[in-house]
């Protein structure tokens, strides 16, 4: 039987939902809509597929997030392939390799793949599965198969695609073109039309037809990535290909690498281009509107997480995510809170916040790709306080895990066991420290904690010295495979 691989594109930044989402943990990872992050959700989005032959998912990320990636699917308790990219290609390069390791793993049955961003919300499953149903016959057939949003607004900030004449059987078009984000009285014009979809970046097609298309249409492409692929290694849970050569390879959209050679308008030998019509609430989140527009609201129009009290407001989007955070007498407005920074913005400048965070890059704020609580592959920390010379961290280390062993130049820290038993490591010596205990690490010292019990270990650590950055770490040995350096 035909089997189906979802393929999920995690790359993006998705600056625009700053301060929430950062370069560090951007918005694929966050809970925005329930408690569950919008990676999470996608590939929880193909249950009920099964009868479809479906098979473990590749989710194909940036090295940055693949612990993080990890962690969500294994609290999700899904099986999957997390392909890492060493650097941002764009889409058209991350489906070639996906398409790659499709084929080595289900080499006698030339897969179907299910690709779809990791970031995007669609309300309505069952209209999904159907739509995927559909599209895998014809897929099957031969056929580079999209998904098009039926519009309900004339959204400028889409771009869409125009649908033809019916394709094989009635619910498939076949493309006319595809066109940028218009401007209000165009998009109000394809509403009108009837025959213009939101283009929202879900494809379903054979394995073999994409290696063949961008084969046709960019083999430059192709070469790089099989390159990179072929001097790939496999690293725990990980794929990782080649960093240097997948380097060499362009940057290119799946749209503009082979879709818009996919259109009815252009004579070729490509295989046909086909979409079909998804009649459901969906939004790609791109900014702070778009998740007012899709999140339960007040009688006022008011949507709110966390600690939040709203008083005399309207059709305002507030989210804490630490402090209590009040709202009295305003409309349209859009206030963020986290830990270290907060934003306050008009509703319909939302797109503008990119801005900011060129900014804070521009000025090497660390708040540009970096929240106070970093997530670590043996857990977290949070940075609570900090001064001169000094800094106190908050620690969870998960049961069973260990930091590297490592080192520090300009600093010496004193860890203080809240929860739990730490194993330490110090120079030659290895000792226990229980709960309500510390020690001390001394500069230039070679040390490790570990937590060898069964609950996580939780701990203070006060930093102090001269220089109290993170890239003061040696790294002499380390269990998750990261840089020395």
């Amino acid at each position: 039987m035909q089997s189906l691989i979802p393929v999920v594109l995690s790359g993006g930044s998705g600056t625009r939902l700053w301060p929430l989402s950062r370069e560090k943990y951007p918005k694929q990872l966050l809970p925005l809509v329930n408690e569950h992050s919008l990676l999470q959700a996608t590939v929880q989005r193909t249950d009920g597929l099964e009868n479809l032959n479906l098979k473990n998912p590749v989710i194909v990320s940036n090295e940055e997030y693949r612990f993080v990636i990890a962690e969500q699917m294994r609290l999700i308790q899904r099986q999957c392939t997390i392909l890492l990219e060493p650097t941002g290609r764009n889409t058209a390069p991350a489906l070639t390799l996906a398409a790659l390791a499709a084929l080595e793993d289900e080499a006698d049955t030339d897969p179907i793949l299910l690709v779809m961003p990791s970031d995007h919300v669609i309300a309505d499953t069952a209209t999904f599965h159907n739509a995927v149903h559909k599209g895998m016959q014809l897929a099957i057939g031969g056929a580079i198969v999209t998904f098009g949003i039926k519009p309900d607004a004339p959204e400028t900030g889409y771009g869409y695609i125009q649908s033809g004449q019916i394709f094989e059987n009635e619910g498939a078009y076949t493309i006319d073109r595809f066109i940028e984000k218009p401007d209000r009285m165009t998009a109000q014009n394809y509403l009108d039309a009837g025959s213009y979809f939101w283009n929202c970046g879900l494809f379903i097609l054979r394995a073999s037809v994409w290696l063949s298309s961008i084969d046709a249409c960019r083999p430059d492409i192709l070469t790089a990535c099989r390159a990179a692929w072929d001097k790939g290694s496999v690293d725990g849970d990980f794929r990782r290909v080649d960093k240097a050569l997948f380097e060499q390879c362009p940057s290119d959209s799946i749209d503009y690498a082979v879709m818009e050679h996919l259109t009815t308008s252009k004579n070729n030998q490509l295989p046909p281009g086909v979409v079909i019509p998804l009649s459901t609430e969906w939004s790609d989140v791109g900014a702070w509107d778009a998740l007012w527009k899709i999140l339960p609201k007040d009688d006022a129009g008011n949507a709110t997480q966390g600690d939040v009290i709203i008083h005399d407001c309207n059709n305002t989007l507030a989210i804490s995510d630490n402090r209590l955070v009040t709202c009295i007498g305003i409309d349209n407005m859009v206030i963020i809170e986290t830990p270290d920074a907060i934003l306050v913005a008009h509703r319909n400048k939302t797109q503008e916040v990119k801005q900011i965070v060129d900014s804070l890059k521009q000025n090497n704020r660390s708040e540009s790709h970096l929240h106070r609580k970093v997530y670590r592959p043996w857990g977290w920390y949070d940075c609570v306080d900090t001064g001169e010379r000094f800094q106190v961290k908050r620690i969870v280390v998960k049961p069973g895990a260990a930091l590297s062993l490592q080192m520090h130049r300009h600093r010496t820290e004193h860890w203080i066991v809240v929860r739990g038993t730490a194993k330490v490591t110090c120079n030659d010596t290895t000792y226990l420290v229980p709960e309500n205990e510390s020690t001390f690490i001394p500069l230039g010292t070679r040390h490790r904690l570990e937590n060898p019990g069964c609950v996580p270990l939780e701990m203070i650590e006060i930093q102090s010295g001269s220089y109290l950055g993170e890239d003061d770490i040696v790294r002499f040995e380390d269990v998750y495979g990261r840089d020395k350096h």
